[in-house]
C-alpha cells in the first residue's frame, strides 16, 4: 500500500531507498541465521577447521634457542600448538620444572635428563639439539691474558666457572682434564650464568669460563681474554648435543601438539644450517647486541637423535657414581616417535632403527 501510494505520487527514490532497506534487513537476517546454525551444528566450512590450540608452557631465557626463531619464523602458525612464556628461569631449574610439569619443554643437556629419569622424573628426550662443529663448538674455555693458564695442569687451585652442575661444562671438562693428568679435586668449581661469566672471569672472581654460545661470541672479542679451548677440542663434539624434552604427563595428554612442537623446532634447524646469518641476525636483536658477537650455531639435521650422545653420558655418569650401573639404559632416555622426519625415514627404510621407546604409553 505505502509503495503504490509513493509510486503514484513519484517519490520513486523514497521507494527505491525502501526496498534495499528492506533487502538488506532480509539478507543481514539470514546471514545471521546461518552463522547461528553453524555455530549450533558445527558444519561451517570455517569452524570445522579451528583447532584446538595447546599452549605450551616454556622459558622466556636469553639465549640462543630453536623455539623463540620457530616462533618468530611462523614456524607453529596453523599447527595445534604455540609457546606460552613463562619468564626466565635460571638453567639449573629447567630440567627439574619439566619433571615437576611447570614448564612442559625444556632444552638441557643429556645427563641431566638421565639424572632426573634416575630419580623417577617422568620426562623424555624428545627431538635432539646442537651439533658442535670445530667451527660452531658448543662451549668455549677462557681464562684472562696475563699467561697464568696454559695447559690444563695449570687449573690445579684455581677456579672454574660454568653454568650449573650436572650438565656438559661440569661432565665434558672433568672427563678431559682427567685424561690429561689434572687432580680435578683440586679444582673449585663456581655455578655463574654464562651471561655473567665474561665479566666474572675479567674481573678475577674466576679463573676460567666455560661459557655457551652465543655469550661465549663476545668474550672472544674481549682483549683482555684469551680462548684456551672448545668442547669440539675436547671430544669431537660428541658431548654437545642439547636436546629437548617433555613433561611425561604432557605427551600422554597432547600427542598431536608434541608432533607439532617437534616439527617446528626440526624445520627451524633446518633452516638455520641453512640460514646461520640470518638466525644469527634474530637472536642479536632478541638479545639486543652487536651481531658480530652472535657465535653461530649448527644443529643435528631434521633434529632426529642418536644414541651415541646419550649413552656417552650415561658412561659418564655411571664412571662418577652419578647413577647406579644398568640402571638407566639408552631407551629410556629418549623416543623419536613424535618426529616426522624419523617416522619417515622409518616407513621409508622399512626400519624403527634408533626410533626409542613410545613416550604416548
Amino acid at each position: 500500500m505505502i509503495i503504490d501510494k509513493l509510486a503514484k505520487k513519484g517519490h520513486l527514490t523514497k521507494l527505491a531507498a525502501i526496498i534495499v532497506l528492506a533487502l538488506s534487513i532480509s539478507a543481514c537476517g539470514n546471514a545471521g541465521n546461518k552463522e547461528e546454525d553453524s555455530a549450533a551444528t558445527g558444519n561451517s566450512g570455517a569452524a570445522s577447521d579451528i583447532k584446538e590450540i595447546v599452549e605450551f608452557k616454556y622459558p622466556d631465557n636469553p639465549g640462543f634457542d630453536l623455539v623463540y626463531l620457530a616462533d618468530e619464523l611462523g614456524y607453529f602458525d596453523g599447527t595445534t600448538t604455540k609457546p606460552k612464556y613463562v619468564g626466565k628461569i635460571a638453567a639449573p631449574q629447567i630440567i627439574p620444572l619439566v619433571g615437576t610439569g611447570d614448564i612442559d619443554f625444556g632444552s638441557r643437556m643429556v645427563p641431566l635428563v638421565i639424572s632426573a629419569i634416575a630419580s623417577g622424573a617422568d620426562i623424555k628426550v624428545v627431538s635432539a639439539g646442537g651439533k658442535t662443529l670445530q667451527e660452531a663448538p658448543h662451549m668455549k674455555y677462557f681464562v684472562r691474558d696475563d699467561g697464568s693458564i696454559k695447559t690444563p695442569k695449570d687449573l690445579e687451585g684455581k677456579t672454574i666457572g660454568f653454568n650449573s652442575f650436572g650438565a656438559c661444562a661440569e661432565f665434558v671438562s672433568k672427563k678431559w682434564f682427567k685424561e690429561q693428568g689434572v687432580d680435578i679435586s683440586k679444582i673449585e668449581f663456581l655455578v655463574v650464568p654464562d651471561d655473567k661469566q665474561e665479566q666474572t672471569l675479567e674481573q678475577g672472581g674466576i679463573d676460567l669460563a666455560i661459557i655457551h654460545a652465543p655469550f661465549s661470541g663476545k668474550a672472544e672479542y674481549n682483549e683482555k681474554l684469551v680462548k684456551l679451548w672448545s668442547d669440539y677440542d675436547l671430544d669431537g663434539g660428541l658431548g654437545g648435543m642439547a636436546p629437548y624434552s617433555v613433561n611425561g604427563k604432557f605427551a600422554k595428554e597432547h600427542p598431536q601438539a608434541v608432533k607439532d612442537f617437534v616439527s617446528a623446532i626440526a624445520k627451524t634447524a633446518n633452516w638455520v644450517n641453512e640460514n646461520p646469518d640470518e638466525a644469527k641476525g634474530i637472536i642479536a636483536k632478541r638479545l639486543g647486541v652487536d651481531v658480530k658477537y652472535i657465535d653461530r650455531f649448527a644443529y643435528v639435521d631434521d633434529l632426529v637423535v642418536t644414541e651415541d650422545p646419550i649413552q656417552y653420558y650415561i658412561d659418564i655418569l655411571e664412571e662418577y657414581d652419578k647413577i647406579p650401573k644398568g640402571k638407566i639404559t639408552v631407551k629410556d632416555v629418549y623416543t623419536n616417535e613424535f618426529n616426522e622426519f624419523a617416522r619417515k625415514t622409518a616407513a621409508i627404510t622399512g626400519t624403527d632403527k634408533e626410533s626409542g621407546s613410545d613416550a604416548t604409553t
